[in-house]
């Protein structure tokens, strides 16, 4: 490259130049996308990842960030080629979302995706207010991988409520209206999980006690990880504070990742899935 670079000064050539310019530039995208993959080394990073959104602090329009932020993720997987499936979709009385379930299937999908886990903050002009006044809502953002089937995980049945109840429909083409849909709630844990997907209530129990597996498996690895990294203890309250990022609509237009510092202008690129920025940052931060 050297030898390349000074025969180009000697001769002049101005195309050589610009030819080890491309080379170099297409070198450096290929050393961070090598790093970067290098970061994507985590025992679950290839699987699958369920995503699962719900308002915080807010109301009624925390419920409505929670379905433009549903919207952001799905934009997003569908420009990375995911495949996305939306198991459970609960509307709020007045708009919005009060909780979202997605399964985001592909490769790297957990291990991509797992960077946006936390409070998400949105500050604007309220459209529910008719003061239009500046309202602060936010939502949490929780993933955990799919967990492969091969992996043991015992469930007690005993510890199992099982409930069916009618699909709300309130999700368009993504719900069919039926009443399969289940509800499983894990006693010991007061975890609850719920699928409407599917005509089928076989089905729909099916894909919930995978979901549910899931959860537990990712609760199960979280105790491991909080007995050597006491700083990580305990869930965040979905309010003031705890925020990882933050949308700030009005009275000037900028999302900023708390985290990271990486701060970008174009909220409107943002909210239609140009996360990759804030993900690349944290992934690459959390590694050094």
């Amino acid at each position: 490259m050297d030898s390349l670079l000074e025969l180009a000064r000697e001769e002049d050539d101005v195309s050589l130049l610009s030819d080890m310019q491309r080379e170099l530039e297409d070198l450096k995208e290929a050393i961070y996308k090598f790093e970067l993959k290098l970061m994507l080394s985590g025992e679950h990073d290839t699987n699958n990842a369920i995503l699962s959104i719900r308002p915080g602090a807010g109301g009624i329009d925390s419920q409505d960030w929670t379905q433009m932020l549903l919207r952001m993720y799905l934009m997003w997987a569908e420009k990375k080629g995911y495949k996305t499936e939306i198991m459970d979709f609960q509307p709020g009385e007045e708009g919005g979302l009060k909780n979202v379930t997605v399964m985001v299937s592909g490769d790297y999908a957990y291990g991509y995706i797992k960077a946006e886990i936390g409070v998400h903050r949105l500050v604007r002009l309220s459209p529910f207010d008719v003061n239009n006044r500046r309202h602060t809502s936010f939502a949490s953002v929780y993933i955990c991988p799919e967990i492969d089937e091969e992996i043991r995980l015992e469930i007690d049945e005993s510890d199992l409520k099982i409930d069916t109840f009618r699909s709300s429909g309130a999700g368009g083409q993504h719900v069919n209206v039926t009443d399969s849909a289940v509800r499983i709630t894990h006693i010991p844990t007061g975890i609850v999980v719920q699928c409407q997907n599917d005509r089928s209530q076989h089905r729909n129990k099916a894909t919930a006690m995978k979901v549910l597996k899931s959860r537990l498996y990712e609760l199960e690895q979280e105790k491991q990880r909080e007995k050597m990294e006491e700083s990580e203890k305990g869930k965040q309250d979905i309010t003031w504070g705890n925020q990882i990022r933050s949308y700030v609509l009005h009275p000037y237009r900028m999302v900023k990742d708390i985290r990271t510092r990486v701060e970008v202008g174009n909220v409107e690129a943002v909210l239609d899935g140009d996360i990759d920025k804030f993900i690349e940052a944290y992934l690459l931060a959390k590694a050094r």
